[in-house]
């Protein structure tokens, strides 16, 4: 019954299906790392004026969110990849699933097509913050 014979260890996968989940992650980490650095990049470029109109959220927040979206932005793709210090990829979609919780929260009073959206990437950060964590982590170096 299951896996007899296929050598699988306690936490391990099929090879085949570890290969194509672990294919999916990596996506999900460039396609996330690049909205990311992006929209944190974007909180620089636009004047303060603009982000604040209609928001009751400061200039200096949202720069403080800016960072955080660029350094978690980063942290989806470079300990990962240079496998130094891996444990930080999972923890840094961690703490953009926080802040995407904070997005959706702060979208609510614009009705709730403003919110799916950060509630969507919200998800998908999870999904890699589980997968990284436990399903498939990177070995460091």
């Amino acid at each position: 019954m299951g896996f007899e014979g296929t050598n699988l260890g306690e936490n391990s996968l099929p090879a085949t299906r570890g290969k194509g989940l672990s294919i999916t992650l990596w996506i999900l980490q460039g396609l996330l790392a690049a909205l990311f650095l992006f929209s944190g990049a974007m909180k620089f470029v636009m004047s303060v004026e603009q982000m604040t109109k209609g928001s009751s959220l400061s200039g200096g927040f949202i720069h403080f969110i800016g960072v955080c979206e660029i350094l978690g932005g980063i942290g989806l793709i470079l300990p990962a990849l240079l496998r130094i210090m891996p444990i930080l990829t999972p923890i840094a979609a961690s703490g953009l699933v926080i802040i995407m919780a904070g997005a959706t929260y702060v979208s609510l009073p614009m009705g709730m097509k403003a919110a799916v959206f950060p509630a969507f990437f919200g998800l998908l950060l999870a999904f890699v913050a589980y997968g990284r964590f436990k399903l498939r982590p990177i070995p460091p170096k």
